[in-house]
């Protein structure tokens, strides 16, 4: 099948995107974050919006769509700023909301909230990162053949074979993280000063996005 497609050294692209998706990044802090301060199906549901966010940016680079960030300096730093700024509004609901055990209304605070409000913060999130519509433009034709009778399904299987590994590990993530959250459960104050880390860390990987030339 994948040499039909004229996909080659297929093997070395599904270690390459394994070890790719080991690599801590932007979303395995946000789905550790949000099964650490959620629980198991706040989790899954982060881990699923990572799934929806990367389809969005093989169906996006598939088409064309993420040349644009490439070649327009003002479409990349428009994309940027938006997902920076969504980011750095998520730490500082965290960072700032009441302590645990402490009358916390739970609309207050975004990482408490229900799997749905995980799910669309995460896909939002995700697409409003460009350096990630970047990667798939850059990595997935690496080992697409020039002469492929059919790069864009090539395009679409390389994708769908990153994002089934990534998900796999990213549920691996979430049920993790979920477990240690019993323990923060029965202990509101360790509960607590995750929470501001947590938001501490997506300031700062907002102010980091930002900041990306």
């Amino acid at each position: 099948m994948t040499m039909m497609l004229g996909i080659h050294d297929y093997w070395l692209f599904i270690l390459s995107g394994i070890l790719l998706n080991l690599t801590p990044g932007q979303d395995t802090i946000y789905i550790l974050g949000r099964s650490l301060t959620g629980g198991l199906r706040t989790g899954v549901a982060s881990a699923f919006d990572v799934l929806t966010g990367s389809v969005i940016h093989t169906l996006a680079a598939a088409a064309g769509l993420s040349v644009l960030l490439g070649t327009s300096p003002l479409a990349f730093t428009v994309v940027k700023l938006c997902g920076a700024a969504y980011l750095m509004y998520l730490g500082s609901r965290l960072l700032f909301t009441r302590a645990a055990g402490a009358g916390l209304d739970p609309e207050a605070a975004p990482a408490r909230g229900s799997p749905w409000n995980a799910f669309s913060q995460g896909v939002l999130t995700n697409v409003l990162n460009p350096k990630v519509a970047l990667f798939f433009l850059a990595f997935l034709p690496q080992f697409i053949s020039p002469s492929s009778p059919s790069k864009t399904l090539a395009f679409l299987a390389l994708g769908a074979t990153f994002i089934s590994t990534g998900l796999i590990w990213c549920l691996v993530l979430a049920f993790g993280a979920a477990r240690l959250r019993d323990f923060l459960m029965r202990n509101p104050s360790v509960r607590t000063l995750i929470d501001r880390s947590i938001g501490g860390l997506f300031i700062v990987l907002g102010a980091r996005l930002a900041w990306t030339r």
